[in-house]
C-alpha cells in the first residue's frame, strides 16, 4: 500500500530541530568526520554519505549535509521508532577520495547510504554500494551512470538528460530566444549528459544552436573565445549546463567585454549567489532550473528556510532541500519496508528497493514524488530568475 508522507513542520518540532543542529553541524569547511548522533532513544539507523565539504564544490556538500541534518534532527526529536545517526565524510568532489570516504563509512557500520553529492564521485560510490548491497538514495547526483545497472540506487533530483529536455522546453515556452549559444564542459558527465538532450529537444522546439563551444577543467579560467563566438553569431541566449564556479567567471567576463545577453542554467548553477568573491549583481536576470525556490510562500518551504537560516546563517539552496527531502523519502520507505536497526544490511537493501517503488512523498522539491525501477524520481520541474539578488519563481 502506498504511503503519502507529509512534511509539514510544527513549531515545536522546529524548536527541537534548531537546538539539535545548532551545535552539531557547520557550514564551513568542516572536518572530514561530521558524524552526529542525535537519536532520542534506543538504537539508531546509521546513515552515511560523502560530499565535497571542502574545496571548490563545498557549497554543494555542506548544503546537503546541513539539509539532511535538519531532517534527521526533526525525526529524532519526534521520538518514534525510526531514529538516525548521520555521518557525512568529505570527498572533495573527487571519485577516488569518495571511495576512500565510503570505506570509512562502511567501517563505521553504515546501514543506509546517501551516496555522494556530485555525479562522478557518486558513480564510484554507487558501484561500491551495489557490490556491498547497501541501499542508497543520493540527494543530488544526477548522471544516468549513477543508477544504471544498480537496482539499489535511487536519485532525488532530475537526471541530466531530463534537465536538458526541460531547459529547452522552458526556453521555448517562455520565448526567451531562438538563437542559442551553449558553453559546456566536455570532460564532465553532468555537463555532457545535459548538453546532448538539450540540443535534440531544442531542435524539435525550434531553437537554433548558433554557437556550441566547450571547455575542460584545465581551461576553465578564460572564456573569451566562447563568449566572442556567441556574441559574433548573434546569440540571444547563452545556455550554461555547468556548475556555478565556471558560470561565475563567464558572467564576469561577459560583463567585462560588454556582452549583454540572457543566461540560462541548470541546477548546478544553484549556489552562485553565495559564492565568495562573486559580484552577485552580475547574476541579475540569470535563469536556472531548480526544484526549489526559497522565496516560495508555502508553509513547508518557509518553515524549512527559517530553520536553516537560524541554524546556519544563510538561505538554503536546492541541494539542502534535496537532502532534506531525501531523508524523509528514506523514512517513508523504511516505514513501508518495516525494518529495524537489527535488520541485516542486505535484507534492508532488498526491502528498501521494493518500498521505494510504493511510496509517494510530498516534499520541498516536489509534490507526490514517486520513483521508477531505474531509480529516477518523477516530479514537476521549476525554474527561477534572479531578481534583486534573490531567486524568484518564473
Amino acid at each position: 500500500m502506498k504511503k503519502t508522507l507529509s512534511m509539514l513542520l510544527a513549531g515545536a518540532m522546529l524548536a527541537a530541530a534548531l537546538t539539535g543542529c545548532g551545535s552539531s553541524a557547520s557550514t564551513g569547511s568542516g572536518s572530514a568526520d561530521s558524524s552526529t548522533d542525535s537519536s532520542a532513544s534506543g538504537a539508531a539507523f546509521k546513515l552515511g554519505g560523502t560530499g565535497p565539504l571542502t574545496g571548490a564544490n563545498a557549497i554543494y556538500g555542506n548544503a546537503c549535509k546541513n539539509g539532511a541534518q535538519i531532517a534527521v534532527d526533526e525525526i529524532n526529536a519526534e521520538g518514534g521508532d525510526i531514529q538516525f545517526e548521520l555521518n557525512y565524510q568529505d570527498d572533495e568532489g573527487d571519485a577516488e577520495k569518495a571511495v576512500n570516504a565510503y570505506n570509512t563509512l562502511k567501517d563505521w557500520g553504515m546501514q543506509l547510504s546517501l551516496g555522494s553529492v556530485t555525479s562522478k564521485p557518486c558513480e564510484a560510490t554507487a558501484a561500491e554500494t551495489y557490490s556491498d548491497r547497501i541501499f542508497a538514495l543520493t540527494p543530488s547526483a544526477s548522471s544516468t551512470g549513477t543508477t544504471e545497472g544498480k537496482d539499489n540506487m535511487f536519485q532525488m533530483c532530475f537526471i541530466d538528460p531530463a534537465q536538458g529536455t526541460l531547459a529547452a522546453d522552458k526556453i521555448a515556452e517562455k520565448k526567451l530566444g531562438t538563437k542559442i549559444a551553449i558553453i559546456w564542459k566536455n570532460d564532465d558527465v553532468y555537463s555532457t549528459g545535459i548538453h546532448e538532450n538539450f540540443v535534440t529537444e531544442g531542435k524539435a522546439k525550434g531553437l537554433e544552436v548558433v554557437s556550441d563551444m566547450t571547455f575542460t577543467a584545465s581551461s576553465a579560467n578564460d572564456f573569451s573565445v566562447q563568449l566572442n563566438d556567441a556574441k559574433s553569431k548573434g546569440a540571444e541566449l547563452v545556455f550554461l549546463p555547468i556548475y556555478y564556479q565556471p558560470a561565475s567567471l563567464i558572467l564576469t567576463q561577459a560583463h567585462d567585454m560588454g556582452f549583454q545577453t540572457t543566461f540560462f542554467g541548470v541546477d548546478g548553477m544553484d549556489g552562485i549567489l553565495t559564492l565568495e568573491g562573486f559580484d552577485t549583481s552580475l547574476a541579475e536576470g540569470l535563469m536556472l532550473l531548480t526544484p526549489f525556490a526559497a522565496d516560495a510562500q508555502d508553509e513547508k518551504t518557509q518553515a524549512f528556510v527559517s530553520a536553516y537560516v537560524a541554524a546556519y546563517g544563510e538561505t538554503p539552496n536546492q541541494f539542502a532541500a534535496d537532502a532534506y527531502d531525501a531523508i524523509y523519502a528514506i523514512k517513508a520507505a523504511m516505514e513501508e519496508a518495516d525494518i529495524t536497526p537489527e535488520t541485516s544490511v542486505s535484507d534492508t537493501c532488498d526491502k528498501m528497493k521494493e518500498a521505494m517503488l510504493k511510496i509517494k512523498v510530498n516534499g520541498l522539491t516536489g509534490e507526490d514524488m514517486t520513483w521508477t525501477e531505474d531509480g529516477e524520481p518523477h516530479k514537476a520541474p521549476k525554474a527561477v530568475k534572479v531578481v534583486d539578488g534573490a531567486y524568484q519563481a518564473m
